[in-house]
């Protein structure tokens, strides 16, 4: 499964930008912005059919 994480930006919590990572990714995605104090949204990725 795929995730899209967002950077939020500080002052008005809007997206800044995002990227999209495995699941296995995630937690150090995490724990980056954890250790900086970002704010940060997660959601499971769009899928597309192929």
């Amino acid at each position: 499964m795929r995730f899209e994480i967002m950077r939020l930006d500080d002052v008005d919590g809007t997206a800044v930008d995002s990227t999209v990572v495995d699941a296995a990714s995630v937690n150090r995605m995490v724990q980056q912005a954890a250790a900086i104090g970002q704010r940060i949204y997660i959601r499971p990725a769009d899928t597309c059919a192929s």
